[in-house]
């Protein structure tokens, strides 16, 4: 069982050995100069890049999003109701209505 093992990891080390190129059998160690001036230059990349300034900020991004969603909303609210519902379009904004239908569901109508 061991022979079979060793012969599995020999036949695996020698996949490796020929699947790998020459050059990265021969690595070429970096010096620590190299990985000094890397951190320099990344250093430096980070103070030259500026704030980035939104011309829209999020939070109005996000207000107009939600006054759309709403806007929406009531304009399928008034089609739905006029179209669908054959009522007035304008009646679906009476509050009248809304406690109508909200009576129809709770079964108390």
């Amino acid at each position: 069982m061991t022979t079979q093992k060793n012969e599995n990891k020999k036949m695996r080390a020698k996949k490796n050995q020929t699947l790998l190129p020459k050059e990265a059998k021969h690595e070429k160690k970096v010096t620590k100069d190299e990985k000094a001036e890397k951190k320099q230059s990344r250093q430096e990349k980070k103070q030259q890049k500026k704030a980035i300034r939104r011309v829209i900020p999020i939070w109005l991004k996000l207000l107009i999003l939600i006054v759309l969603c709403l806007f929406a909303l009531l304009i399928g609210l008034i089609v739905g109701f006029s179209i669908l519902g054959d009522g007035s379009p304008l009646d679906v904004l009476r509050i009248e209505t809304w406690q109508h239908i909200i009576d129809i569901v709770l079964g108390e109508g």
